[in-house]
Formats: C-alpha cells, sequence, structure tokens
C-alpha cells in the first residue's frame, strides 16, 4: 500500500494538470448535459452534475480493471518491458502536451472515435436527465469519450501489472479531473486560471516527462535511485 500512495498522487496531479485538456474537450459537453436538466431538474442540478462525474470516474475506474488485468497476464513475460516502455513514451508525451511544446498527443484520439460513434446515439436516449440513476449512466458513457490524455493514463496504469492498482489509478486520475468540471461560478474560474498559467503548465509538464522518464525501462533507473 505504501508503495501506491505515491503512484496514486501522480495519477490525482495528471489529471488536475490535465484540466486544460479537459476544457478543451469536455466544457462544451458539460454544459451542453447541464442545459439537458429539465427545468423542473433545476435545483437537483449539482447532484445531477455530481452524478455525471462519478458515472465518468466509474467508466475510467473498469477501463483501468480492464487493461489491468492485461497488464497482469504479461506482468512475469518480455511484453511487459514493451507494455512499459509504451507507457513511458506516452507519458512523455502527454508531459510535452501539458506544457504546451507539443500536441501529439490527440492524434491518438483518432483511435476511439469509431468505438464512440456506437455509443453516442445509446447515451444521446437518455436525454432529457430526468433523474439520479440516468444522469449516472449518462456520465458512464461519456467516460468513454475519445481523449488521448484518458488513454496515456490508462497504459501507464496498466503497466503496473495489477489490475485493482490499475483501476484505483485510474480513479484518482478521473478524480483530478473534478475541479475544472464539476466546480461552478467564480471557484472554477480561479482554478482555470491557475492551470493555465504558462508556469503552471511548464512545470507540471516538466514533471511528467520525467514521471515518464522515470518510468522507462533501462538502466538509468539504477542511476536514479543511487541519487
Amino acid at each position: 500500500m505504501a508503495d501506491l500512495l505515491p503512484l496514486l498522487g501522480s495519477a490525482l496531479v495528471l489529471g488536475l494538470l490535465g484540466g486544460g485538456h479537459c476544457l478543451g474537450m469536455c466544457g462544451g459537453l458539460m454544459g451542453a448535459l447541464t442545459l439537458a436538466i429539465p427545468p423542473a431538474q433545476r435545483g437537483r442540478r449539482l447532484r445531477l452534475l455530481v452524478a455525471y462525474n462519478v458515472g465518468r470516474v466509474l467508466s475510467y475506474t473498469v477501463a483501468g480493471l480492464m487493461l489491468g488485468v492485461a497488464g497482469w497476464a504479461v506482468a512475469n513475460s518480455p511484453a511487459v518491458l514493451v507494455l512499459r516502455t509504451m507507457a513511458a513514451l506516452l507519458l512523455i508525451a502527454m508531459g510535452l502536451y501539458l506544457a504546451g511544446w507539443w500536441s501529439g498527443l490527440t492524434r491518438i484520439e483518432a483511435m476511439g472515435r469509431g468505438l464512440w460513434r456506437h455509443i453516442q446515439p445509446v447515451a444521446s436516449r437518455l436525454l432529457p436527465v430526468s433523474s439520479l440513476p440516468r444522469a449516472l449512466l449518462l456520465g458512464a458513457f461519456w467516460g468513454w469519450l475519445p481523449c488521448g490524455l484518458v488513454y496515456s493514463t490508462l497504459l501507464w496504469a496498466a503497466s503496473q501489472g495489477n489490475a485493482l492498482h490499475s483501476a484505483a489509478l485510474m480513479a484518482a486520475f478521473g478524480l483530478g479531473t473534478w475541479p475544472v468540471l464539476l466546480v461552478t461560478g467564480l471557484a472554477a474560474g480561479r482554478v482555470n486560471r491557475v492551470l493555465r498559467r504558462r508556469s503552471v503548465r511548464v512545470a507540471g509538464g516538466m514533471l511528467v516527462v520525467l514521471f515518464g522518464l522515470w518510468t522507462l525501462p533501462g538502466p538509468h533507473q539504477h542511476w536514479l535511485m543511487g541519487h
């Protein structure tokens, strides 16, 4: 458990630092879902918005568990080095994206568009949102929206070789994305302004790049351990 805590913290920070990307990807959708709440349900808006995001994080967790099983299956084989290398490279790409130095990560999102084309019509049938279970289910569908940031984190989580740990890391990542997508009014504006500061994005991106370099298999890990 002690070894898992730093990883959970890293996943939470990844979600928080990726808030700017989440705002671009999901901010419009979040607004559309809010408008989809019938006038009679507006008094329960906060609970419905929380349900949306709980469903979304549950989807991340389930995806982490599924890929975590695959990661566990290859944990003691040479294939794990390939998985860790891919995860490390994607983490480095994520850091470069967060710092604003390279946006190639967004191209990975095209991988999930085929799946989303099948999910979107089903999700649309849940509108308008009139109950908490309906909002929860719609949020669960929302969690499968193509997102390079989510895909990168998923592969990193799967490379841990433990399905439960992978699921926990994705849950922590999902919780990290909450401030931008859930908080409303003045507080949301403040969070957004902080996350969009150049210094914050560069610092966060550099930390993710370093984490990716640490994840990359090789003799440098022993050198870093010694220092």
